[in-house]
C-alpha cells in the first residue's frame, strides 16, 4: 500500500497555512552563468520525469521542492538528489528567499538550457516559447510570489489528494496560459478539470491571500467572465478560495452585488471555500472536502468539490477532446502542451 500523503512529506502544509508576501524578504538567487546549451545532447540525458519537470516550471513559473516532490516522487530525499542534478545540468535554476522566521525551501524555475531543451523538443527557437533569461529574476523578486506559490499549493494539494477521493485532476493550467488563450475577457489564476467517476468539473480559480483590498477587483472579474460564456457558449463555474470565514462572508457580499448586475447571473455559477473550514487535524486536508458554498446556494451545507458538477443545471462543460498535444502557436509565440498534473510513473 502506498504511503499516505502526510507520511512522505510530514512537513508539508500547503494550502492551510499560506505564506504572506511580508513574511518574505528579498530573495538571494544562485547564479549559475549557463553557458549555451547544447540542446540535443541534454535531452538525450535527460529521464521522462526530467522533462516533466521543465515542463512544470516552464508552465506555472515556479515550484518549490516540497511541491515537486509531492507530484513526481515517492521521498523528499529523492527529488532533494534528482533536482540538485538537474540543477548541475543547468536545466533548472532555484533560489531561496529568506524568511522572517525558519528557511525556505528551494524555488526552482526554468534555466536557459532547460528552456533550449524544450524548444528543441517542439522545434522551435527558445525565443518562441516567450522565455526570457531574466525571468528567473522577475520571479524570484516579484512581489507576487507568495500569491503565485499560493495558487501552486492549491493545486498541488487538490492533485495529490485527489486519489483519496476516488477522483483525478485531469488538468491545471497556469495563469499565464489562461491569460493568452481568455486574456482578453477573463483572468483566472488557474484552470482546473476534477473527475470523480462520471461527474466531471471544469473550473476557474480564484485565489485570494486578503493581502489587499482586492474583493471588488474580483468580484468585478465576474464581468469578464460573463462575457467569456457568451462568446463561447460555454458556462465553467469561478471557484473563490479565501483564508478565513470572515473573508469569505465580505467576498460573497461583494460576489453578489456584481453578480446582481450581470444580464444572465446564472451563466457565471460560483462558489467559495475558506480555508478556515478545512479539518487540520485530518490525515491530509484537500480543496475537494466538503468547504465549498455556491453562490446561489439552497443548500444548507457546504459540497465537496465534486458534488459542485450537478449543483448548476446549465454549467456545460468543455468538449473532451479539448485537451491541446500538440505545440499551438498563439501570439507569435508556441504554447507548449500543458503537462499532466501528476508524474504517473513514480520510481
Amino acid at each position: 500500500m502506498a504511503p499516505l500523503v502526510s507520511e512522505r512529506f510530514p512537513s508539508l502544509m500547503l494550502i492551510t497555512r499560506p505564506d504572506r508576501q511580508a513574511d518574505l524578504r528579498a530573495p538571494r538567487t544562485v547564479q549559475t552563468g549557463l553557458p549555451l546549451a547544447d540542446s540535443l545532447r541534454l535531452v538525450a540525458r535527460l529521464t521522462d520525469r526530467d522533462r516533466w519537470i521543465l515542463r512544470m516550471v516552464h508552465e506555472h513559473r515556479v515550484l518549490t521542492t516540497n511541491q515537486l516532490a509531492a507530484l513526481a516522487f515517492p521521498t523528499r530525499n529523492l527529488a532533494r538528489r534528482r533536482l540538485a542534478a538537474l540543477h548541475r545540468e543547468r536545466v533548472v535554476d532555484r533560489f531561496r528567499p529568506f524568511t522572517t522566521f525558519g528557511s525556505a525551501p528551494w524555488h526552482w524555475v526554468l534555466a536557459p538550457d532547460g528552456a533550449g531543451v524544450l524548444a528543441a523538443e517542439a522545434g522551435a527557437e527558445v525565443r518562441e516559447l516567450g522565455y526570457r533569461p531574466r525571468r528567473r529574476l522577475d520571479i524570484a523578486h516579484s512581489l507576487y510570489l507568495t500569491h503565485t506559490l499560493g495558487v501552486n499549493d492549491w493545486f498541488t494539494t487538490l492533485a495529490i489528494t485527489a486519489a483519496d477521493h476516488d477522483a483525478t485532476v485531469a488538468a491545471w493550467w497556469s495563469e499565464s496560459r489562461c491569460r493568452r488563450l481568455w486574456g482578453d475577457l477573463a483572468r483566472p489564476d488557474g484552470y482546473g478539470r476534477y473527475t470523480r467517476h462520471e461527474a466531471r468539473l471544469d473550473f476557474f480559480l480564484e485565489y485570494d491571500l486578503a493581502t489587499t483590498n482586492s474583493l471588488t477587483r474580483v468580484a468585478a472579474k465576474l464581468l469578464g467572465y460573463a462575457e467569456l460564456a457568451r462568446s463561447t457558449g460555454i458556462i465553467t463555474p469561478v471557484l473563490l478560495w479565501v483564508p478565513t470565514g470572515p473573508r469569505e462572508l465580505a467576498a460573497r457580499q461583494a460576489l453578489r452585488d456584481t453578480a446582481a448586475s450581470l444580464p444572465d447571473p446564472t451563466a457565471v455559477p460560483v462558489a467559495t471555500a475558506a480555508a478556515d473550514y478545512l479539518e487540520t487535524t485530518a490525515t491530509h486536508p484537500s480543496p475537494a472536502d466538503r468547504v465549498w458554498l455556491p453562490l446561489d446556494s439552497p443548500h444548507a451545507r457546504r459540497l465537496h468539490l465534486h458534488e459542485l458538477a450537478d449543483a448548476w443545471p446549465r454549467r456545460t462543460p468543455s468538449p473532451q477532446d479539448e485537451n491541446q498535444d500538440s505545440p499551438i502557436t498563439l501570439g507569435g509565440q508556441i504554447m507548449l502542451p500543458a503537462p499532466p498534473p501528476l508524474f504517473e510513473h513514480q520510481s
